[in-house]
């Protein structure tokens, strides 16, 4: 159904996301209407399927990134920390920062290991004044690090999206999610990545649910010279 979603404006795709029953909260419906992915996307905003966003990356297509919302939803309310390993273009960086609420004290933060990626999801923020008042308040910031390792400082995070297939549900990911909280994450080779949502409860005890199978980018460091 992924496909036909495609529309010919922001308005357009995520009607047809929601027609298609690939979004089906009226929050995450309003928080992906509130930030157009022309912002993000370079080509074929509205085509629902990955785009390349330059660096080797892509931005993930509309209605994966519906999916983490409405799987990290119960866990995105205001005052929420959340993480964002892969944030890539910033695209959904964005939209988790408006499921937490526009007056909300909650914060997203956003890590890729490329920092030509951190300075385009900077910019790509600045391109709407949604976006500019969202980085100057403190709600989102976006930093260079190994997506591996999280971003410790800032944790423990309620909610964590990882955009990018790891090998495993790194033991650092795990620490850094707060009991309650709840991890989306790829994980797999090059050949079989499944999509796994981990829950921790309020004694800290980790249950994982095998999902979909999904096809992304690896989780990796940042590439050294002369590669490619």
């Amino acid at each position: 159904m992924a496909w036909i979603s495609s529309g010919s404006s922001n308005k357009a795709l995520i009607a047809n996301l929601a027609s298609n029953k690939l979004i089906t909260s009226e929050r995450v419906k309003t928080a992906m209407l509130g930030v157009d992915r022309a912002h993000y996307a370079p080509a074929l905003p509205y085509q629902d399927s990955p785009q390349p966003i330059g660096f080797g990356a892509t931005i993930s297509a509309p209605h994966m990134h519906a999916s983490a919302c409405e799987s990290l939803l119960p866990f995105l309310y205001p005052g929420a920390r959340v993480l964002d390993i892969g944030s890539g273009s910033g695209y959904l960086t964005h939209v988790l920062s408006k499921l937490l609420g526009d007056e909300s004290e909650g914060r997203v933060v956003g890590v890729d290991h490329i920092q030509g990626l951190v300075d385009l999801a900077t910019g790509n923020m600045q391109k709407s004044d949604d976006g500019k008042k969202i980085l100057s308040n403190g709600k989102v910031k976006f930093v260079k690090a190994d997506g591996r390792k999280g971003w410790a400082e800032e944790g423990p995070y309620d909610a964590i999206h990882v955009g990018a297939a790891a090998t495993e549900a790194h033991p650092s990911l795990l620490d850094q999610l707060k009991a309650p909280g709840r991890m989306f994450i790829p994980v797999g080779d090059a050949y079989s990545q499944y999509i796994w949502v981990i829950d921790k409860d309020e004694t800290g005890k980790v249950q994982r649910e095998k999902s979909f199978g999904v096809r992304y980018v690896p989780l990796t460091d940042e590439p050294t010279a002369g590669e490619h």
